[in-house]
């Protein structure tokens, strides 16, 4: 019997933006009808291969083979037409058309809707009963959950009769729960001949899920091996080029003072809607508190209301005995840096960075009025800001290492730390840090864990927001749990699991530590 010729085989990648070599001289092979993982750090040329792969960039040398064939993709349709679907990490979806809408859009057979529409709610609801993928078809996209919304994303593919799936970091925004459901779902679709590429920086879910892995590191696949014959250390190391710590190295707490005390905050949001329902806490100096939840349930809200970025409606903050304004009147980002608040948003590209300007001016933005940043009352010396982010992208193995390039041109990471760099050097009394490391790679992670638990020992209060459980688990000293805008409870890490805390994510189970 002849081996089946590989769904996917790279032949020689090779990719280079300006002096950077995103890719260089790649070549793998992916078999059908399995789950193939790719792992490496920020920067190590995942995304840009898969881009390639799925038409969004054209290589500069080598040869794409799907099924055996010669495949040229100079475009996404190309990559359609040959049975490639790609989920993407933050989702395509118009969010106020319907799912069937969504299915069909861009993929219509004609003028006339109706008829398009038709026949796609027949086959989506074939495709939900197959694939396990229910979903409502006439539901608005925004009224579904994350985890709903990314089955509608997965269902697009496959209504494109996509034989090849790359899934691109999909749990980042899941509950548990959820991410144990799309592996369900992703095990069905392998059962059915379709072959899968699973980006994921999460070591645990390779060695649940893949067949095989392979691991890329500075632009170049130093390694593909069989998922069963590896380990998450010996991954890691393959990844970072030596050994990583894959837990948080941690001291017990010695909380002091009060820093951060709030009490019956609630905010409404622009439509009137109730984000914050009245929530009472506090955060003493040397100590974290981790909010766990599933995105969307009050805990952005509550770092923009703290950040000075949204107001609220009513209720108290005392910040080192000090009442602030919430109102918005005389209180906004720079007024809260003033008292001692940094903040490290939820989303760095929305809202801790602006893409096209370059990393040095960035740093400078919040913190534009530091004296060492000036030359005089009317400028800037842009000289020492260029240094100083030089010297914060050594500190924070920020690559490339050009203070020069638009913010835009990092790898996600890579953004992420210098978001970092920029407000956890300023020395805080209070840090507002939400998903810290959010599409990082895990040398990285282990990095910015170990800045978070410094400024704790340093005696800094810690607002730690994150979707990542084991990360909750790791870094804090004591967890609250949010769902719609209320605290569900508060444990204590050695006190509780993530089966516990997911229950509570979603609304199951109540109660105090």
């Amino acid at each position: 019997m002849t081996q089946a010729s590989p769904a996917i085989e790279l032949k020689g990648i090779s990719k280079a933006f300006g002096p950077v070599q995103a890719n260089k001289d790649i070549s793998i092979s992916v078999q059908p009808g399995t789950i193939h993982g790719i792992v490496g750090e920020n920067g190590a040329g995942k995304s840009t291969l898969m881009s390639i792969l799925y038409g969004f960039y054209k290589a500069d040398a080598g040869e794409i083979f799907i099924n055996g064939k010669l495949t040229p993709i100079p475009d996404s349709q190309a990559a359609i037409s040959a049975g490639i679907g790609m989920v993407h990490q933050h989702f395509k979806l118009v969010e106020n058309f319907t799912v069937v809408e969504n299915v069909i859009l861009g993929a219509e057979d004609g003028a006339m809707l109706q008829p398009s529409i038709a026949k796609a709610r027949k086959l989506l609801t074939e495709l939900a009963e197959e694939y396990g993928l229910n979903v409502d078809p006439d539901a608005v996209v925004e009224e579904l959950s994350v985890g709903h919304q990314q089955r509608v994303e997965i269902l697009k593919q496959l209504y494109r009769k996509a034989d090849i799936l790359i899934l691109d970091e999909p749990t980042g925004v899941l509950t548990p729960a959820e991410a144990d459901q799309l592996f369900r779902i992703l095990g069905r679709l392998k059962e059915e001949g379709k072959t899968i590429i699973l980006i994921t920086h999460k070591l645990r879910e390779i060695m649940e899920v893949t067949d095989t892995v392979s691991v890329m590191r500075r632009g170049q696949m130093t390694a593909t091996v069989k998922t069963a014959e590896t380990s998450p250390p010996e991954l890691a190391e393959m990844m970072v080029g030596r050994k990583v710590l894959l837990r948080v190295d941690k001291k017990p707490a010695n909380p002091g003072a009060t820093i951060l005390k709030v009490d019956d905050l609630k905010v409404r949001d622009g439509k009137g809607v109730e984000r914050l329902k009245g929530i009472s806490f506090h955060i003493r100096a040397g100590e974290i508190l981790g909010i766990a939840g599933v995105a969307g349930n009050g805990q952005t809200e509550l770092l923009e209301v703290l950040g000075g970025m949204r107001p609220a409606q009513s209720g108290t903050v005392i910040l080192n005995n000090d009442q602030i304004d919430l109102t918005g009147k005389h209180s906004n980002g720079q007024t809260r840096r003033n008292r001692g608040i940094a903040h490290v948003p939820e989303d760095r590209q929305q809202e801790g960075l602006i893409m096209p300007y370059e990393a040095w001016e960035n740093i400078a933005f919040g913190y534009h009025h530091d004296p060492k940043y000036q030359r005089n009352r009317l400028l800037m010396n842009n000289t020492a800001i260029r240094a100083d982010t030089m010297a914060k992208m050594e500190r924070y193995d920020v690559r490339p290492p050009n203070p020069r390039l638009p913010a835009r041109n990092f790898s996600g990471g890579n953004q992420q730390k210098l978001v970092v760099a920029r407000e956890m050097e300023r020395n805080p009394d209070l840090l507002l840090i939400g998903q810290p490391t959010r599409g990082v790679d895990i040398g990285a992670i282990e990095f910015i864990h170990q800045q978070i638990i410094a400024l704790r020992d340093q005696g800094k209060a810690i607002l730690l927001v994150s979707v990542e459980l084991d990360e909750i688990l790791g870094l804090s000293d004591r967890i609250a749990v949010m769902f719609d805008g209320h605290f569900m409870g508060e444990r204590l890490p050695d006190e509780t699991d993530e089966r516990e805390l997911g229950l509570m994510m979603a609304g199951m189970t109540k109660g105090a530590a």
